[in-house]
């Protein structure tokens, strides 16, 4: 069993069926799940994107300023961060959040140091706000935080059961690979992130696994190895 994991999660999930914003059905199912593999003694460190509420990309296409609109994004980040902690905490689940750019007390200010204490002391810790910086995703977000805490593999939860030769809400005929190489992702050019993410944990030997998130016990299942999403490995 994995003794500390980075799961990313897609803020767009949050929305559940309501179109945006946040869903607290989904929203409660997440932190049900969380508290499940903490509970098994796993260490976990979250971040999730913040696209139910603003994408700072599409931002940008309908004329905001591009470092604004990252920045809006990042705001939102912070927003589901806060809301997750709070359906933890209902939990009794021991839960603090961090912030990549300062904003106490909304959150302490991230860093390496005080992430490892925070597990040590039973802690859920969600990393919110990106990288802190513009022109960088939550995938490369995710990375970058696995890769800092020493985390032993990401999960990337979405509502897609891995990765597939093409998108298979598009395309009946896509098949799912259960492992697949950083090369071989790069080479058919695959959007299960983007491509600094993947450059990021191919470079530092940091897994991935891709599974649906969005069904709740996926998370402790894949914890206890089942095979029911996609490895990305070297």
């Amino acid at each position: 069993m994995y003794k500390r994991i980075l799961l990313k999660l897609s803020g767009e999930s949050l929305m559940g069926e309501q179109g945006y914003g946040i869903d607290s059905n989904r929203l409660n199912a997440y932190a049900r799940q969380i508290q499940e593999i903490a509970r098994m003694g796993v260490e976990i460190g979250i971040v999730i994107g913040g696209g139910n509420i603003f994408r700072g990309l599409s931002g940008a296409q309908k004329g905001f300023d591009r470092v604004k609109g990252d920045q809006m994004g990042m705001l939102a980040t912070v927003i589901n961060s806060l809301a997750l902690s709070s359906a933890l905490e209902a939990l009794g689940q021991k839960v603090r959040v961090l912030t990549s750019i300062r904003m106490e007390p909304v959150g302490d200010y991230f860093n390496k140091a005080k992430a490892l204490r925070l597990f040590e002391k039973g802690n859920v810790v969600i990393i919110a706000g990106g990288t802190g910086n513009p022109y960088f995703t939550t995938d490369t977000a995710s990375a970058l935080r696995a890769i800092e805490i020493e985390a032993d593999i990401m999960f990337k939860g979405t509502r897609v059961d891995g990765i597939y030769t093409a998108d298979p809400e598009k395309d009946p005929t896509a098949t799912k690979f259960d492992e697949i190489t950083y090369d071989e992702v790069l080479e058919r050019n695959l959007r299960i992130m983007d491509l600094t993410a993947i450059t990021m944990c191919r470079e530092n030997k940091m897994p991935i696994y891709v599974f649906d998130m969005d069904t709740e016990g996926n998370l402790a299942r894949v914890i206890r190895g089942e095979k029911i999403g996609t490895l990305v490995k070297p």
